[in-house]
């Protein structure tokens, strides 16, 4: 146990002293004191030896840890070739974009690989400004696309946003109510793409309306703009299909991926992309390109995770209709304190009537072994992300520790307020 100890001690010194203060003492908090060492399935194991459900690590575990037929792909690429010398042809990452557009049913042919989402915004956005010959990217009120440069132009939240606006430019938001909004900034000439989020994560779980996406889409392509479905969250049968833009019919011409894309592995993303948006990349691969992109072990674990996704299709689909259902009593239960609970599929987000409320249900989580996604731009919110391989049992517990966690909250909140003097 002394090991253990030290351990957990060592980590938040350096993490302290070479990384963040902060991080150390919201893991301090997050771990009880413990850090995280194994994963396994639906469950992570702590220093201590305590083992936690993992309905968190913003949607990557979508196979849960460690599945292993994306270790044994990734495990055999390892023993052979880890590393692309970037001036011959890799035959595994051509498997994998093959794997991919198939996958995605054949429509968008072209596919630039990275290791993080925002690495799939970037080259999007570029290319729609390479291929239209415009600059202006319109994304969504609330969207949530990425903190490095270019992706932070489109992303909404001031927490991200303060501090760089003068570098922030050829970016606007529409009101996601709008049916009208691309057609209003079409008109003004420099329209080079619409990237909306089908799905808004980070902004507390937000479906957007279908039928405006449609008409947005329709508005840009008639305008000479390009469309893009950032999927990287909600993808690859987190919230049920594929792709829900694709499965929505909405004709865009690129899907971006990641998070569980590596198989909750290795980090891989991907912008699978029509022609025309990648055509620049046709005229010249070297416009946009990185050491690490489409590097072999990446690419050795997409086609495997996406086989086990499928074939964990149907499980995931009952296990979804399961928490759903959890939910719905849970926001019956009580309902002065989880005031809507939103999402689809493996995605949902539960929101509260206060931050203060969001703050103890997850501090009642993690001491019933429940790890959960926080919100970044919505902190009234916590989402829950289960992986497509849990069963009923999984889900059940996580109920239970819901149930008690917030009834739990629902006392000391109201005891930290000051009872109220009868008039």
């Amino acid at each position: 146990m002394t090991g253990t100890r030290d351990l957990a001690r060592d980590t938040f010194r350096r993490l302290r002293t070479h990384m963040s203060p902060a991080m150390a003492l919201a893991g301090r908090f997050a771990g009880r004191g413990a850090v995280e060492v194994a994963g396994e399935g639906c469950e992570v194991v702590l220093s201590d030896g305590r083992r936690a459900l993992d309905f968190g690590s913003y949607a990557v575990t979508l196979l849960g840890h460690r599945h292993p037929d994306v270790v044994a792909a990734v495990t055999a690429q390892l023993a052979a070739l880890p590393v692309s010398t970037r001036s011959l042809a890799n035959p595994v990452a051509a498997a994998a974009a093959e794997e991919l557009v198939a996958y995605l049913g054949g429509g968008l042919p072209r596919v630039y690989f990275g290791t993080n989402g925002a690495d799939a915004v970037e080259v999007a956005v570029k290319l729609a400004r390479l291929a239209t010959g415009r600059r202006t990217v319109l994304a969504v009120r609330g969207a949530f696309h990425g903190k490095t440069m270019g992706a932070l132009a489109l992303t909404w939240h001031p927490r991200f946003r303060d501090g760089l606006e003068g570098l922030l430019g050829g970016a606007a938001h529409a009101d996601p109510a709008d049916p009208d909004a691309v057609r209003a900034v079409a008109a003004g000439g420099d329209l080079a793409a619409v990237i909306f989020e089908p799905i808004q994560g980070e902004n507390g779980v937000h479906p957007l309306d279908p039928g405006i996406l449609a008409r947005w889409t329709a508005d840009a392509h008639a305008a000479g703009a390009l469309v893009i479905s950032d999927e990287i969250q909600v993808g690859l049968r987190r919230a049920g299909p594929r792709s829900v833009a694709l499965d929505a019919g909405l004709p865009v011409d690129a899907v971006l991926l990641g998070k569980p894309l590596g198989g909750g592995v290795l980090p891989v993303s991907a912008a699978v992309c029509a022609d025309r948006l990648y055509h620049p990349l046709v005229d010249d691969a070297f416009r946009h390109s990185a050491t690490f992109a489409a590097q072999p072990l990446g690419m050795a674990a997409v086609p495997a995770a996406l086989h086990a996704i499928e074939a964990n299709r149907e499980q995931g689909e009952r296990v979804a209709g399961r928490l759903a259902a959890g939910l719905d009593r849970l926001r019956a239960a009580y309902p002065e304190v989880v005031t809507e609970v939103r999402g689809r599929g493996l995605i949902r987000g539960v929101e509260f009537a206060t931050a203060e409320h969001a703050g103890e249900v997850a501090f009642g989580l993690i001491e019933r072994g429940l790890l959960v996604s926080h919100c970044l731009s919505r902190p009234q919110t916590l989402r829950l992300l289960p992986p497509i391989v849990a069963g009923d049992a999984e889900i059940d517990r996580a109920l239970a520790a819901l149930d008690g966690a917030v009834a739990a909250a629902r006392g000391a909140v109201a005891a930290a307020r000051p009872a109220e003097v009868p008039a």
